[in-house]
Order: C-alpha cells, then sequence, then structure tokens
C-alpha cells in the first residue's frame, strides 16, 4: 500500500509514536515512568538495541537511539532500516498511522525513517484473492517537527511512489506487459505529470532501420516500440538535455541461445532498465525539477520462434555499424545501441545507461550495489558516486580500457555482439562505447534490480534500484552545471 508522509509540527493523541534520540541521552525520558526507564535502560546496555518498542495504551511508543558518532550516509541508511523494521511492527498489530518525533538536531534521520517505512511498504498483490486480507495497515506517517522543510517530503512522497512504481513495472508479467503494453503504461504516466511522450510502432522503427531492436524481436509475434519521454520545463538549467537510456527487453528466453529453465523464471524482470529510467524522469516532473531530461526506452521480447535471429547472422544497426551476431542472448546491448545513436540527435551533454546487462556484473557484486562504466564523464562519475552513497545505492566503478574493446573485433563485420569468457560486463560496456559520442555512464543493474530474498525495505522482487540514485543525482545536476 502506498503510504503518505505529512509534516506537522501537532502531536496527535491515541497515536503510536516513535521517537528519535541521541545515543548518550540519560535521565527522564519523555515522561516515561522510572520503571520504563531502567527496562529502557537494560534493553541498551545488556541487549545492545537501538530500536526500542514499549506496548502502552492507548498510544504505544518507541524510541530510535542515534548514534551520531557513526559517518552520516551510514547513520542514516541504519535509520532507514530501523523504519523498515518499525514498519513491520506496525503493519502487524494492524496499526494505520505512526509519528515520527525527532530531538532538535534529528530532522534528516527522521526523515530517513520515514524514507525506510515507505519503501518497505511495497507490496505487488494485484493478482491475489487476498489481497485486502494481505494488504500492509499502515497509511500515514506524520513527521512532528518545525525544523523540516515540507518541499523535502512533498519530494520523498514522490520519490516513494516512484520506487514502487518502478517495482510494479518490473513485477508484472510478460502477459500483461508487452512491449506495447510497457510503452502505453509509461507514456500515460510521464503525461500525467506534463511531460511528453512519443512512441514508435514498429512500422516507424523499420522506417528509421534501427536494425538492432528489430533482429531481436524478430522471434516475437509482438511488435517492437521505441519510446521517447521529454520533461523540457520553462525554467530548465541545463541548455542540452540529459537523456536517460533504459533497457526494454519485457522478456528474455535467450533467443536460439536458449537459457536453461530455471535461468528463465526471473527474465520478466529485463526491464528493469526501462522502469528506471521512466520513474526517474516521472518523479523528475512531477516534482517540478528544473531540468531538461529525456528517457529513450527500446522495447521487445526475446523469443526463439521460426524467424529468429540467429548466432552467425550479420546485422546493420541504426548508425549503419555492421555486428556479427554469436550470442542471441546478448540481446540487450542490440536494442540499447540503437538507442544510444539515436540520442546523438539530441546533442546531449550526458547520457546515463540503465540495464539488466549481463550476468557477469551479478557474479561480480552480487545485488549489493551496481556496475558502472563512464566515457568521457570522470567528473560527472564523482558526483554520481557520491549520491550513490548518499542513497545507499552505490556504484562499483569497472575500467575501460581500449585492450577490452579487442575482445569484439569480427573477421566478417565491424563488431561482434559478444567478448571472450572473461570480463563480460566490461566488453559489454565497450559495445555500447562504440554508439556513443558524449559523456556518457553505463549502470549495469542485473544484480540488484531483482532480487528472490527479502532485503529490508528493498523488498523482495523488483527493487526500483537507480530511481533514488538519479534523482538524487538529476535534482543537483542543473544547479552546479548553471
Amino acid at each position: 500500500m502506498m503510504i503518505q508522509l505529512k509534516n506537522t509540527a501537532t502531536e496527535k493523541k491515541e497515536i503510536h509514536k516513535l521517537l528519535v534520540l541521541s545515543k548518550s541521552i540519560s535521565g527522564d525520558l519523555t515522561g516515561l515512568t522510572t520503571e520504563e526507564n531502567k527496562w529502557i535502560d537494560k534493553q541498551r546496555k545488556e541487549l545492545k538495541r537501538e530500536l526500542i518498542t514499549l506496548e502502552r495504551y492507548p498510544n504505544g511508543i518507541s524510541l530510535l537511539f542515534v548514534d551520531q558518532e557513526v559517518v552520516e550516509n551510514k547513520r542514516l541508511e541504519s535509520c532507514r532500516k530501523q523504519g523498515f523494521a518499525m514498519g513491520q511492527y506496525l503493519n502487524k498489530n494492524g496499526l494505520t498511522n505512526v509519528e515520527i518525533v525527532p530531538d532538535e538536531g534529528f530532522e534528516n534521520e527522521a526523515l530517513a525513517i520515514a524514507e525506510g517505512m515507505g519503501l518497505g511498504n511495497y507490496q505487488f498483490l494485484k493478482y491475489r484473492k487476498d489481497q485486502k486480507e494481505k494488504q500492509n495497515s499502515l497509511q500515514d506517517i506524520y513527521l512532528i517537527s518545525k525544523a523540516i522543510d515540507p518541499t523535502i517530503i512533498e519530494e520523498l512522497n514522490i520519490l516513494i511512489e516512484a520506487n514502487h512504481w518502478a517495482r510494479d513495472l518490473v513485477n508484472e508479467p510478460l502477459n500483461k506487459l508487452s512491449a506495447t503494453a510497457l510503452a502505453a503504461q509509461i507514456s500515460e504516466k510521464a503525461r500525467a505529470v506534463g511531460a511528453k511522450a512519443e512512441v514508435f510502432n514498429k512500422q516507424k522503427i523499420e522506417a528509421l532501420k534501427m536494425g538492432g531492436l528489430l533482429s531481436v524481436n524478430m522471434g516475437s509475434i509482438d511488435p517492437p516500440t521505441f519510446t521517447i519521454l521529454e520533461w523540457k520545463p520553462k525554467n530548465a538549467l541545463n541548455k542540452k538535455p540529459v537523456i536517460l537510456v533504459g533497457k526494454g527487453v519485457v522478456y528474455d528466453t535467450g533467443g536460439l541461445s536458449l537459457k536453461p529453465s530455471n535461468a528463465m523464471d526471473t527474465m520478466k524482470c529485463d526491464m528493469a532498465g526501462a522502469a528506471v529510467v521512466s520513474a526517474s524522469l516521472y518523479a523528475l516532473a512531477k516534482a517540478k525539477i528544473p531540468l531538461h531530461v529525456m528517457a529513450l526506452v527500446p522495447a521487445t521480447d526475446n523469443r526463439p520462434d521460426g524467424n529468429a535471429y540467429v548466432p552467425g547472422d550479420i546485422i546493420t544497426m541504426f548508425d549503419g555499424t555492421t555486428v556479427e551476431v554469436l550470442n542471441t542472448d546478448a540481446e540487450g546491448r542490440l536494442i540499447l545501441a540503437d538507442a544510444l545513436s539515436y540520442a546523438k540527435k539530441f546533442e546531449p551533454e550526458l547520457v546515463l545507461n540503465f540495464a539488466t546487462l549481463t550476468g557477469s556484473a551479478s557474479r561480480a557484486i552480487g545485488s549489493q550495489g551496481i556496475v558502472a562504466m563512464e566515457v568521457k564523464a570522470t567528473d560527472l562519475y564523482c558526483k554520481l558516486a557520491e549520491s550513490g552513497e548518499i542513497v545507499n545505492e552505490r556504484l562499483v566503478k569497472f575500467p575501460m580500457w581500449d585492450e577490452y574493446r579487442e575482445q569484439l573485433n569480427s573477421e566478417i563485420a565491424d563488431l561482434k555482439n559478444i567478448g571472450g569468457p572473461e570480463a563480460g560486463a566490461i566488453t559489454a560496456g565497450k559495445f555500447l562505447e562504440h554508439f556513443t559520442d558524449y559523456p556518457f555512464v553505463h549502470f549495469d543493474i542485473a544484480g540488484p534490480a531483482f532480487i528472490e530474498k527479502r532485503d529490508n525495505y528493498r523488498g523482495i522482487g523488483g527493487t526500483g534500484i537507480g530511481v533514488r540514485l538519479m534523482f538524487q543525482f538529476l535534482k543537483h545536476y542543473g544547479v552546479e552545471q548553471s
């Protein structure tokens, strides 16, 4: 269930309270009895608990003790996780709302707690008969502080909504979300907040000669789409657009290079890149961030039908590059290459690419971070990495040395679509680099985009990773560049 964060300076009666307090506080705590204070002190000292709950009637109370000596990024992430734990408690007890009351100077910690509650309250129940019974009870979070800017509260609401929407898109199965349906959904959502949307149908894609997207689509009876979203406010601080590109493979069987059946089980998530860029643009537009941003989403499924492209084929891309296909399961880079080439017509000042691109990235760092590579964007990458640390969507930078490009050399075409057995995430990035001439950062989110075991506020299934990173980075990008 979506929740609403609300800012107020007035505390309410008969509502569960969460007090955010200093780790070093001593003496009386907010009017608690001597016995309650002794019990709390025992919980802290003997059991090393930071989050302590007193189940009092009619309004319970919880206390979160925050150690300000911990580095800020780690401290705020801990608060998000404690917020998730608090949310679980509230839902378990059927409570619909909660107050977060920060001690002076703990406003950012209170916001992080609320963020963890909101992100962790996500559920995907639309196809269950018992969804009403299973639905979380928590609806409203009240932040009791005059020091918190209401604009920050509204942006956090927008960001949680956008993250939840990205998860919804990733969690939708193929029979409910074809390439056409994906294009329709993201276009409708963008237009609802004042952004523009245009969808190229198969005929238009054929006219543009987007050979990568068309080749991957050959095994499908459903047509491909190419969606262009644009948020261009009159007060935009950047003269040229920032473009987000997202892989929209709504289901990936591997094509004729067929995946093992158990590796196919979660392949509805192969459009997580498309979800990230669409939700990020939606959040920026709804928050009215003064930045000209575009999103390009090439979309199709990848199936092994009778007319499917095969290993050994040579295809011609949108920019005229010929590619020798040696593995039809390396399809994401083919549809992204057409989008990256198409992005040149807008003369972007920066292009950010998101894709569940390689198992190599997932094997390298697991689900705890994002593999990233940059070209002509060293300084901007540092800002991205800082943003990743702030929201705990951390980046691990892989090199883009020229030697990796040699693995893509073909005897009969300009490129091969796959390198050797080593450094697969990097050679995929080098393939994409060929189609760029602008500052470019590639994010391989294969590890963290979809997780099969619950991980705190990231949940289970689609995580929406990348949306919070993009909002944090792009919110400040225009100001820093102007």
